[in-house]
Formats: structure tokens, C-alpha cells, sequence
């Protein structure tokens, strides 16, 4: 199954991570099988102190794997090695139909900007960014060449990733 990849990007406080939440939602409502990457800039956990997968990597695991009946988790501890690669981890998820990436400014998949009037930085991305195919705002733009999305029509903008990467049963 060839995986389709398509990305969300925007400044701090753009609503990405709210629009990716509902495409996840809308696209497996269609019946496709939907992962997902999130980049984050920070330190970030998602263990808590005291558990003992949290304990197995204070001792100096490099990989602990949490398994239950309902889930599993990897966690991988960098220590000193670089952050890998998108393609480094997009090689390591299960197969899907398409893996919706948040975050990544910088790689070269195509991707939807979002625009808040409340965002940390209202530049444009798209102007530098020949992988921006579209952008969904909470504002009206004008003089724009890309197709532009209002940010809550999630129906539109699922519609447009289908196009955009292919997506077809």
C-alpha cells in the first residue's frame, strides 16, 4: 500500500494541532486508516515520574516499550545522537493510508499552512515554502494564489488532502 503523507505547518498558535485533531477525525470517519507525526521544538514527556517505564530510562535504557492489551508505546532516548530524520521515523510506523504530519516546517511534503490572527507570528510560510499547497485561516487573504480554506471547514480541507496526495480506494 503506498503511504500518502501530508503535512500541517504554521507558526506557534496557528491552530495546527486543533485542524490536524479534526482531519484525524474526518478521515477515519471516510474510512482510511490515519497516522500521525507531531514535531516538537521542546523537552517533552510522555511518561510520568515514578512509572517504571520512566525508571528503565532514568537507569539508562535507550528503548523502553510499554505493551498492554489496549496499546503500545516505544520511547527512545536520544542520548547525545542527533533527532532523527521525518523519513527515519515515518519508516518506523505501521502501515497506514496516510500520515498526517504536524509540525516540520522544513521538509519537503506537502503540507497546508494555518494562519491565526492570535498566532505567535502572522508571516507568511507559503512565500518561501514551494510545499505549501494551500493554507486555512481564521482571516480573510486576499491576492493569494494558493487555495485558501476557512480553518473550521475541515470537510473542504479533507476533500483537498484527498486530491492532493492521491488518496483513492
Amino acid at each position: 500500500m503506498k503511504r500518502c503523507i501530508f503535512g500541517i505547518t504554521g507558526w506557534k498558535n496557528s491552530g495546527k494541532t486543533t485542524l490536524t485533531e479534526k482531519l484525524v477525525a474526518e478521515l477515519v470517519r471516510r474510512g482510511w486508516k490515519v497516522s500521525t507525526v507531531k514535531h516538537a521544538h521542546h523537552d517533552f514527556d510522555i511518561d510520568k515520574p515514578g512509572a517504571d517505564s520512566f525508571r528503565h530510562r532514568q537507569a539508562g535504557a535507550m528503548e523502553v516499550a510499554v505493551v498492554s492489551g489496549r496499546r503500545w508505546a516505544l520511547m527512545h532516548e536520544l542520548r547525545g545522537e542527533d533527532e532523527p530524520t521525518l523519513d527515519a521515523i515515518l519508516s518506523r510506523l505501521a502501515p497506514s493510508d496516510i500520515v498526517l504530519v504536524e509540525g516540520y516546517k522544513r521538509e519537503a511534503h506537502k503540507k497546508i499552512e494555518t494562519r491565526r490572527l492570535e498566532a505567535k507570528d502572522l508571516t507568511p510560510l507559503s512565500a518561501g515554502d514551494p510545499h505549501i499547497v494551500a493554507i486555512a485561516s481564521d482571516f480573510p487573504i486576499a491576492g493569494e494564489d494558493l487555495p485558501v480554506f476557512d480553518l473550521d471547514d475541515t470537510n473542504s480541507i479533507a476533500d483537498f488532502i484527498e486530491r492532493a496526495t492521491g488518496l483513492s480506494r
